[in-house]
């Protein structure tokens, strides 16, 4: 399931977000990344350890946490911190496949990358190129987003970064261990999940909703792993 999260953060908030960013110090992005995405990625990435990425990082996940959408559609276990990337002056990042485990820096704690997002935090008219395109069985989806609107999709995909040839393009990225390990059973799960919404919505004093309710909660039962 590839999902648009649109209003993660409010336009105040990325406005912060870039504020704190835009005075942050950029490392070559190769720092962070494995041996064969070395080979194709070409971009700055803020240093964990910078000060900004604890504070954007801290307003990301609190904003996460009240994100009905995302909940229901990732049904996270575990969040890893959120890392920033900047393109400009033609960097891009090649086809490549995230990491199935990620380590926690600074901890001893690992997640199993289930889901990667992409939070974008420069706006479409700010650059030129830069589109994530993300492959799955349909085809290749391109995705260029507002500020503060997000794209979810699972970390087995094929994806990539074009070329930034004016302006930069800045983003938070991450990964997320679902409760649910399966993109099939969450996407199954979110279908029924909406549907419950737009019936208690509809009509609220349905005896289906119940039965519906319960359907959710028993394979939610079946297929999470705490």
């Amino acid at each position: 399931m590839l999902l648009h999260v649109p209003d993660v953060l409010t336009s105040e908030e990325v406005a912060r977000a870039r504020g704190s960013l835009d005075q942050a110090s950029w490392i070559d992005g190769r720092a962070t990344a494995g041996y064969q995405s070395a080979r194709v990625k070409r971009n700055l990435q803020l240093a964990e350890s910078d000060p900004a990425a604890d504070e954007v990082g801290d307003l990301i996940l609190t904003a996460l946490q009240k994100n009905s959408l995302f909940m229901s559609a990732a049904l996270p276990l575990r969040v890893f911190p959120p890392l920033f990337n900047r393109y400009e002056g033609g960097q891009s990042f090649g086809n490549h496949v995230d990491n199935a485990i990620r380590q926690i820096s600074g901890t001893g704690h690992r997640i199993r990358t289930d889901l990667s997002a992409t939070l974008f935090l420069s706006g479409p008219d700010e650059y030129e190129g830069g589109e994530l395109l993300v492959e799955d069985t349909y085809g290749v989806h391109s995705v260029k987003l507002p500020p503060g609107h997000m794209i979810v999709y699972p970390a087995t995909s094929l994806h990539n970064v074009r070329p930034v040839t004016q302006g930069a393009r800045v983003a938070a990225f991450f990964w997320v261990q679902s409760m649910v390990r399966q993109d099939a059973d969450r996407t199954l799960l979110f279908d029924l999940d909406t549907a419950i919404q737009r019936l208690n919505h509809d009509a609220p004093d349905h005896p289906a909703t119940v039965q519906l309710t319960a359907v959710y909660h028993n394979l939610l039962r079946r297929w999470a792993e705490m």
